[in-house]
Parts: C-alpha cells; sequence; structure tokens
C-alpha cells in the first residue's frame, strides 16, 4: 500500500458538494492499494500512521503522534498514488490494484485504524472528490509498505 500523508488543522472531503467526512486536527490519509497487498501491508501502515511522531512537543520537536494529540484521521481512497511517470508523458498506473480488490483493502485499511482508537472519518471510494485540507506545516509524507 502507499500513502500520502499531510498533517492539518482540519481536513474536509465532500461528494457533490456535501461533506462525507470532515477533522479537525490530525491527519489527511490519502491511500492506494497495490495489487500485492496483504492484511500484513495494512496493519503494518495502520499502525505506522497512528504512531507516527510528526506531532510538536513543548519543545517544538516533532515527538507526538496523532494518538499523542488526541488527533483525528481523514482516509481518502487516491489510486493515482500508484502512477509510474519514468517513462513517457503519460502515467501508467499498472501497479494499482483492481477496484474490487482496492476497495475491500482500502476498507480494510480505515477497520485497522479505526480498531486504534483514533476517531477517523472517509471519503468514498471510487468517487470524485473534493477535499479541502488546510495543512499544517506544511508536512507531508510518503510511506510505501513496500520499501
Amino acid at each position: 500500500m502507499r500513502a500520502l500523508l499531510q498533517r492539518v488543522i482540519s481536513s474536509k472531503v465532500s461528494v457533490g458538494g456535501a461533506a462525507v467526512g470532515e477533522i479537525g486536527h490530525g491527519i489527511t490519509v490519502f491511500v492506494c492499494a497495490v495489487g500485492d497487498d496483504t492484511q500484513k501491508d495494512i496493519d503494518w501502515l495502520a499502525e505506522k500512521i497512528v504512531n507516527l511522531r510528526i506531532f510538536d512537543d513543548a519543545d517544538g520537536k516533532m515527538n507526538l503522534s496523532v494518538k499523542d494529540v488526541g488527533g483525528e484521521l481523514l482516509v481518502v481512497s487516491q489510486f493515482t498514488l500508484c502512477g509510474d511517470c519514468r517513462k513517457g508523458r503519460r502515467p501508467s498506473w499498472v501497479k494499482a490494484a483492481p477496484p474490487d480488490f482496492a476497495e475491500e483493502m482500502y476498507l480494510k485499511f480505515i477497520e485497522a485504524v479505526k480498531k486504534t482508537g483514533v476517531h477517523t472519518e472517509q471519503g468514498r471510494f471510487q468517487t470524485e472528490m473534493l477535499v479541502d485540507i488546510r495543512n499544517d506545516g506544511p508536512v507531508t509524507l510518503m510511506i510505501d509498505t513496500k520499501e
């Protein structure tokens, strides 16, 4: 799985003009399933994200996790994270999981994150979404379970 994390002051995802997920202080997670992902990838990624120390402590050092600060997660599916731009001018999507498998992995990932106790909101899979983000820092990180 691949995930792009943005530390946010707030974030909201809308479909057709209506908000379907909204958080305050926390992390917006864009996630993409790869064809050979397993439950092991899901569990590793969920634990990594909720325990990643990317929030400031009292000394201004990134030393606290989203769990430590009582933050929230907004999880949005984004297959374009699997885009390969090395050749030509049009990205290749061959690494992205097929839609049915990708949706299953996306929902299992959300389940895994919720089990950690972090409040989690989500977008809608395979839907045109508008994501409003107030990036905090900015802090943006990429995680790939295969690397």
